[in-house]
């Protein structure tokens, strides 16, 4: 077993490798990765800096600071809460425990959502109606509000804390006059007056009966840092995940304009079912279900019919 170092001060090489070794020990991936912006965090330096710098010594606050992290992360809690900071779509936005630390997944539906869009022409339109239905950190909101010029967005979400963030990554990209923050859980905010050309969200979609087994010890449960740290209500999608998607499924289409498109992320074996509640709407035609890198159905994209269609 490798020791905390004792004195106080310490060669960043030494530091770095001590902490990696404790990182190894507890299992957990990527060490070098995260034991190197956990330095970088510390010292206020780019992480290749930090990396070449490996004969300064850590003392005082700053070797205090970083291992007061390093034994918050042996203790699972996730990097990005540590750090304050997550990069998504190449762009830095803050993180706090109040939200969920933004996915590769998610960056899929956005990189669908931008496809789709771009190829149906609304790119020209004077305005784009955006909805972002649980907004968390802002990520979604903030970068279709950056890549489609004339979007003006919405995004929704019931926690007052995490719209806190929102706002502050939306100002810090520049997009805070593109997007109105609303307070509210789910539609009550905007019903029944809104009409939208996209709607999109990332809702909680994991089964309630999952964080019922102890984390990161059974097949199919949630490793420690996202059972343990992460925000619930952005999580537990109730009753094989599906409970809130069935209520986004009801009144999204309320929404949506006709011929409007609504994008959705959804749980790996959740498609047929996420599928089957759409079509039972009525409202919709053109559904279709894209896989992401690893080959699993990951994105869930409606278009709302037409209203001759819906027999308006």
């Amino acid at each position: 077993m490798i020791e905390t170092p004792s004195k106080n001060y310490v060669q960043i090489r030494k530091a770095f490798q001590n902490a990696v070794q404790r990182l190894n020990e507890a299992d957990i991936p990527q060490s070098e990765l995260e034991v190197s912006l956990l330095l970088s965090h510390a010292l206020k330096m780019k992480r290749t800096t930090v990396l070449l710098a490996g004969e300064r010594d850590l003392n005082g606050s700053l070797l205090e600071k970083f291992e007061k992290n390093v034994a918050r992360r042996l203790a699972r809690e996730p990097l990005a809460y540590i750090t304050g900071e997550k990069e998504f779509w190449s762009l830095p936005f803050m993180v706090t425990s109040d939200v969920l630390i933004p996915r590769p997944e998610t960056e899929f539906l956005l990189e669908k959502t931008l496809e789709v869009i771009k190829n149906s022409g609304l790119t020209h339109a004077q305005t784009v109606k955006v909805l972002d239905l649980g907004t968390g950190s802002g990520v979604l909101a903030i970068v279709l509000a950056q890549e489609l010029v004339t979007a003006k967005v919405t995004a929704l979400d019931y926690s007052f804390n995490a719209l806190k963030v929102a706002r502050y990554n939306a100002k810090k990209h520049q997009v805070a006059e593109k997007i109105n923050f609303i307070n509210c859980n789910w539609f009550d905010g905007i019903l029944p007056r809104a009409e939208f050309d996209i709607v999109i969200s990332n809702p909680p979609y994991i089964a309630e009966e999952v964080f019922l087994k102890p984390f990161g010890r059974t097949t199919g449960s949630l490793q420690p840092e996202v059972g343990q740290f992460e925000p619930r209500l952005a999580l537990d999608g109730g009753e094989r995940g599906i409970r809130e998607i069935s209520r986004i499924a009801v009144a999204v289409r309320k929404v949506l304009k006709p011929c409007a498109l609504f994008f959705m992320e959804i749980g790996e074996d959740q498609h047929e079912e996420v599928v089957d509640i759409f079509q039972r709407t009525a409202a919709f035609d053109s559904i279709e279900i894209f896989n992401d890198y690893a080959g699993l159905p990951r994105v869930f994209q409606a278009r709302k019919k037409a209203v001759s269609s819906l027999g308006k």
